[in-house]
């Protein structure tokens, strides 16, 4: 399959499909074809391939929308789409007004003219009229007072958005609210890190071993401890599995491989196979690189960020 060999960073973006009856039915008939691949499957990784070609398969073959520049780990931006749209508005009105008094002061150069011209397509306003000057500051003043209301449009919106976002909050994570309250989030403001030194920072605390010397309180708990009966070996079975992977959401934000729990609870015949390739993992007592590897996100917590 196509994924196997591709990195990880590289694989496109699975995009959310709705959970109507026509999608389910295409998850459920590639279940059987699924077979094949996962018994030949080796480790956790390949597995992971398996599935998530799978997935693509099954948004290409329903005609769900795939990104083809690949994932990108950077955070996506914070503006929102109307206030986008309202704000171009506002940039092509004011550098309308710009045109339209630099003709009113005297420019006639072509490209000058042909704006005011197209100021004033569909209305009966020629550039000959003896009024053309008083047509020209009535056009000025309007699209100041529709800039004016775009404004308050943004405001307004902006208002009911943090409202619907903080009532929203309120009722999932209080404590999470009360803190934005306290300190609102800062974005781009301060003096920007050096990548080269965040990672070398970073690096040298997770990534470099170290010898901790414990000292003699250890022994002392490692004697007390001597007593308590060992736990009962651990048997994964595909029915534990299934079991959590139906409490996880569908859609929460997958790790680096992209794959959501939807999949995973749609391709049932991948169970029995993540059972005992997990039991493999939990005897060996060693996780694959795919389980162990995160993205950072550093986010400043004042305005001032000191080096």
């Amino acid at each position: 399959m196509e994924t196997r060999s591709t990195p990880l960073e590289n694989r496109p973006r699975l995009p959310r499909i709705a959970l109507s009856k026509r999608n389910r039915a295409v998850v459920r008939a590639l279940n059987p074809m699924l077979v094949i691949y996962l018994e030949a499957s080796r480790d956790l990784c390949e597995t992971d391939s398996i599935l998530f070609g799978a997935a693509l398969a099954v948004c290409r073959i329903i005609g769900a929308k795939l990104s083809t520049s690949g994932r990108t780990t950077g955070q996506s931006s914070a503006i929102p789409a109307w206030r986008t749209r309202i704000e171009e508005r506002i940039a092509k009105a004011r550098a309308l007004i710009g045109r339209l008094i630099c003709f009113r002061s005297g420019n006639t150069r072509p490209r000058i003219v042909r704006t005011v011209r197209m100021a004033f397509a569909g209305t009966n306003v020629s550039l000959s009229q003896p009024d053309i000057m008083q047509k020209l500051t009535e056009r000025i003043d309007d699209l100041k007072q529709k800039i004016a209301s775009w404004g308050k449009r943004i405001r307004r919106y902006t208002e009911r958005s943090t409202r619907f976002n903080q009532n929203r909050l309120f009722q999932s994570d209080q404590k999470r609210l009360y803190k934005s309250l306290e300190r609102p989030m800062v974005s781009g403001t301060g003096p920007v890190l050096n990548q080269a030194d965040t990672v070398a920072f970073w690096r040298s605390l997770w990534s470099e071993p170290v010898n901790h010397n414990e000292g003699p309180w250890t022994e002392v708990v490692a004697s007390q401890c001597a007593g308590i009966t060992p736990m009962d070996p651990v048997t994964i079975t595909p029915d534990d599995v299934a079991e959590a992977v139906r409490r996880a959401p569908n859609w929460k934000s997958p790790g680096l491989d992209g794959l959501h729990h939807y999949w995973l609870k749609g391709f049932v015949v991948c169970h029995t196979v993540l059972a005992r390739q997990f039991q493999e993992v939990l005897n060996q007592k060693s996780l694959p690189s795919l389980f162990t590897t995160g993205i950072t996100h550093l986010v400043p917590k004042d305005q001032v960020l000191e080096q």
